[in-house]
């Protein structure tokens, strides 16, 4: 039996039907938003077509940032699926307030999933001097900072040169809008259900895949219904209309994105205010990446 997301005192399980929950945290809040310049047009970072999922749902539309540099297999098989329209008219099955909004069930149950294969984790990922990096704190041991949109924790560039690829230990974290591979308790056993981040929840890091962030529509996920009930299951639920990457939909169809670009120079002062505003509390899912969102509107 699959098994859908639910948290133990001793672990998290994301795919299982009637899973026994602990009280969720109350989010932590939100931070003084800093006052930025204007951002010029080089210090935007146009997402590629192929690499930006778009989501329509009954709530509105969200788009999410593809990481195929942190989960390749994943991101193929979310590819591959939207490519289908497998995930059209799927619900939100379970919907978590504070925590998570869990789809990609074609039974709605929390049980069913693709007739493809289930996957191999790819919960870490090895990261170069030629990875699009950049970072914004440096805690003993290690670095915090961005790969494109995605918030990633690694070890510091100057393990590189000790280890046999020239390469380092890294992960996504998981921030708000961070998509997320359900699975059961075999770590090899995502398949087609994935979750959307409504609050972080760092106690998921390097546990299960993350493939994604999203980079517009983060108010879309956290409208979607939820449920009062500790398994999270939904009465009634929101469901998902179409899902396309980008590259996939007409010409006319299809929307495009900027994100202020992590190597430029605002986004600089951007995480720098965020650090000052924070201090000894400062996290890497306090900074928020403006985003511009042109062409076709949803449906």
């Amino acid at each position: 039996m699959r098994v859908s997301m639910g948290v133990a005192a001793a672990s998290v399980l994301i795919l299982a039907a009637g899973a026994t929950w602990a009280q969720e945290p109350a989010p932590a809040a939100a931070p003084t938003a800093p006052v930025m310049a204007p951002v010029t047009a080089n210090e935007w970072r146009a997402v590629p077509a192929e690499n930006l999922l778009v989501i329509d749902t009954s709530k509105g539309r969200v788009l999410v940032e593809l990481a195929p540099e942190v989960a390749p297999g994943h991101v193929e098989r979310i590819r591959l699926l939207a490519g289908k329209g497998f995930f059209d008219g799927l619900l939100w099955h379970r919907v978590i307030d504070q925590f998570m909004a869990q789809t990609g069930d074609p039974l709605g149950s929390g049980e069913g999933q693709s007739f493809h294969p289930d996957l191999k984790a790819e919960f870490t990922f090895r990261r170069d001097g030629q990875t699009p990096f950049t970072p914004v704190a440096a805690p003993a041991g290690a670095l915090l900072g961005f790969l494109h949109s995605l918030p990633v924790q690694t070890q510091p560039d100057a393990y590189m040169a000790t280890t046999g690829d020239h390469k380092v230990h890294a992960w996504g974290l998981y921030c708000p809008g961070v998509a997320g591979m359900a699975r059961d308790e075999a770590p090899d056993s995502a398949n087609s259900q994935f979750f959307l981040m409504r609050q972080p929840y760092p106690s998921l890091d390097k546990r299960y895949t993350i493939w994604g962030r999203v980079i517009s529509g983060l108010d879309v996920v956290r409208a979607l219904k939820f449920s009062p009930n500790p398994d999270g299951i939904v009465t009634d639920p929101d469901r998902m209309t179409r899902v396309r990457v980008a590259s996939d939909l007409p010409e006319a169809e299809r929307p495009t994105a900027r994100v202020l670009d992590t190597a430029s120079p605002q986004f600089r002062a951007l995480a720098d205010a965020a650090r000052q505003a924070k201090g000894a509390d400062f996290s890497v899912c306090d900074i928020d990446l403006p985003v511009q969102v042109a062409g076709a509107s949803p449906a």
